[in-house]
């Protein structure tokens, strides 16, 4: 998915592509979609994983509202994911979190800014900044791809 797009720009085949990589049960790798159809289909929503594929590929584009809620379900993302731009922002902007507190380092770094003064967390933020900006990434990670993953934040 081009990241340098705006929500709005992108398609359904974008959306879920980023939320087939993005959101992973804990502890193991992404779902694939011969896995999510099984899961759909046991709860209820009958599913083909050819079916799924052929919405990531984009050709397919126009799935029932009853798939869509099951995905979105899947996925812990409201079905306004998929009709919403603002959502789809406001989702991925939480998502993005989601993926950066599970790098250790950055959880650890968030558990030990616990409790800190207004000013101390202002100073963690500027050095932070400084170290980001030393090794040539953008001050906000939103803005551009960071180099050990060679993709954009989502």
């Amino acid at each position: 998915m081009d990241k340098s797009s705006t929500p709005g720009d992108r398609s359904l085949a974008d959306k879920l592509n980023h939320l087939f990589e993005t959101v992973s049960p804990a502890g193991r790798g992404p779902y694939n979609s011969e896995e999510a159809a099984r899961l759909l289909t046991a709860s209820g929503v009958p599913i083909s994983g050819s079916y799924i594929w052929l919405l990531r590929r984009g050709q397919r584009d126009n799935p029932t509202l009853r798939h869509l809620e099951a995905l979105a379900k899947l996925f812990g993302v409201p079905p306004a994911y998929f009709f919403d731009d603002r959502v789809t922002a406001e989702v991925d902007a939480q998502l993005g979190l989601l993926t950066a507190l599970h790098d250790s380092g950055v959880h650890s770094v968030a558990l030990r800014a616990a409790g800190l003064s207004a000013e101390s967390l202002e100073s963690i933020r500027e050095v932070i900044e400084r170290v980001r900006e030393l090794e040539g990434l953008p001050r906000d990670p939103d803005e551009a791809g960071d180099r050990r993953s060679g993709s954009s934040a989502p």
